[in-house]
């Protein structure tokens, strides 16, 4: 587990090395000054990408007057803590959440996720009892910019500062604002393989409540086509915080049933104690 961390630890300097020089690209054509209210002509749009499925976020932005919309149609997530001589299993549903992507110019775009239904169920088996909340979660809204290779290059990377809500009722938040700072690239490798890697510092508040503490994630992912419109992705995740550490592996499939429409499923599994054990999901991604 440790090798785990120190690995991803490690792709996120290499990643940090990045922003010390972008890739030459070969001329393009001139959309700069396509905007949200004019908007960029289909013939001159990029080819669609999602922040989904994976944990890795894309560098790519929406083109400007065009919107994305992204969602988790269901995901399922299951935790069984044995810890200091535990015995609760949190199962959680999350229904339709949603994340809104609106093309403000060519390079950048505004996003705001909503979690419109979410169900905990909590098992505690040493009481033993049981509890249930349900209902509305937190919005988040996020802004991309991306800093090069948004239309050609082997290389793309953006920044994408972020804010987190307090709206998620029934205890289902920390009725706390918080935010961060993401900042994923993406390499097109040769064979048909690309590779996204990410790091990301998150403002949180404290256990205390008095304050707040960060959190850094860090995330590698290499996806590559496996049959005309399906492809797949690998990934690793890690999320170093104070007083427990959280690492993933993830995997799953994309399907392009259009240019403006992909299908996508995959899972998520915990390498740490801390970490959700397992979390499967079905997503839609669709572009206008």
């Amino acid at each position: 587990m440790e090798r785990i961390m120190r690995l991803c630890i490690a792709h996120s300097c290499l990643l940090l090395a990045t922003t010390a020089f972008a890739s030459a690209t070969p001329p393009v054509a001139d959309k700069s000054n396509h905007t949200l209210f004019n908007p960029t002509p289909e013939s001159l749009m990029r080819e669609m990408s999602t922040d989904r499925p994976d944990a890795t976020e894309s560098p790519y932005t929406v083109d400007a007057g065009h919107y994305q919309v992204e969602s988790d149609l269901l995901a399922r997530s299951r935790d069984h803590d044995k810890a200091d001589g535990a015995d609760t299993v949190t199962t959680a549903w999350l229904f339709s959440t949603l994340n809104f992507k609106f093309g403000l110019t060519n390079r950048i775009d505004l996003q705001t996720v909503v979690e419109p239904y979410t169900k905990i169920e909590t098992d505690d088996r040493t009481a033993p009892s049981k509890d249930k909340i349900s209902g509305f979660g937190d919005i988040t809204s996020r802004l991309k910019i991306n800093l090069w290779g948004n239309d050609a290059g082997d290389t793309a990377a953006a920044l994408m500062p972020f804010v987190k809500w307090p709206t998620a009722s029934n205890g289902l938040g920390n009725d706390k604002i918080e935010g961060g700072l993401i900042f994923p690239v993406a390499f097109t490798l040769s064979s048909g393989w690309s590779l996204g890697v990410m790091t990301e510092i998150d403002f949180v508040r404290n256990a205390a409540d008095d304050g707040y503490t960060t959190d850094w994630v860090n995330t590698a992912t290499v996806s590559h086509d496996i049959a005309g419109a399906l492809g797949g992705y690998l990934e690793l995740t890690s999320t170093l915080t104070k007083g427990r550490d959280l690492a993933t592996f993830n995997c799953g499939l994309t399907y392009g049933l259009n240019n403006h429409t992909q299908l996508d499923l995959g899972t998520n599994i915990g390498l740490t104690d801390a970490t959700e054990d397992l979390v499967l999901f079905l997503g839609l991604s669709v572009r206008y």
